[in-house]
């Protein structure tokens, strides 16, 4: 496992593309353009670092010894301990929570739609129309986005999640993220208390906010250009 650590960043990062893996070949493919005119290619890439990301955080979570009986007798097995809610930001992360759900499929789900809207000079604010979140105090939280551009809605999404319970520990999901995002993160949620795990960092944001060299609008590129 490999740990981003700087003094920029107050939280735990985890950076998997610091070892060559099939998750780089997989972020490799969703950022080409090319490829990415395969809908179906580009969606089941997503699912797959998904499921990536879910079996590298199950190596951290706890587990209780259990008895298993088999029809020839009884095994002695580990199983989860804790209780997981995966929460994604739709459209674009819904792929990234198919993959989770894949893994940790006794999981409790939330979703939140949250979108830009934009103002004069490019300027933009958050907004959240749809909420369906489960109860998370004392739970592990998995917060999935494809994309962390700004970490505004991130942010925002997290505390909306959390605003009736605490999680006893939050994993923060976003295959390609940029630098500032992971600085404004770390400034603004609990550090002890939050882990990002990330695919691929990238240092630049247009004055519109979208990743340099990134991929594009992971939610157009899975399900269409918006109306």
């Amino acid at each position: 496992m490999f740990y981003l650590c700087t003094k920029l960043f107050a939280m735990k990062i985890i950076n998997l593309s610091e070892q060559s893996s099939i998750l780089t070949q997989y972020i490799s493919e969703i950022r080409n353009k090319d490829i990415q005119k395969d809908k179906l290619r580009f969606r089941n890439n997503i699912e797959r670092i998904g499921e990536i990301f879910a079996y590298e955080i199950s190596k951290i979570v706890d587990y209780e010894d259990c008895e298993i009986r088999t029809p020839l007798g009884i095994a002695n097995c580990r199983n989860l301990k804790q209780n997981i809610v995966i929460a994604s930001i739709i459209r674009a992360a819904l792929p990234l929570h198919k993959g989770f759900l894949n893994i940790f499929d006794q999981a409790d789900n939330a979703f939140i739609g949250a979108y830009r809207k934009y103002g004069k000079n490019n300027k933009f604010t958050i907004h959240i129309d749809y909420v369906s979140a489960h109860e998370v105090d004392k739970k592990i939280l998995i917060l999935a986005d494809t994309m962390l551009a700004t970490g505004a809605s991130i942010e925002i999404a997290y505390n909306r999640i959390c605003q009736d319970g605490t999680p006893k520990h939050s994993h923060i999901v976003c295959p390609i993220s940029s630098k500032q995002g992971i600085e404004y993160l770390s400034k603004n949620l609990p550090s002890d208390n939050v882990t990002l795990w990330v695919g691929s960092i990238d240092e630049e944001l247009t004055n519109k906010s979208y990743i340099i060299p990134g991929l594009g609008d992971a939610g157009d590129l899975c399900f269409g250009t918006k109306l």
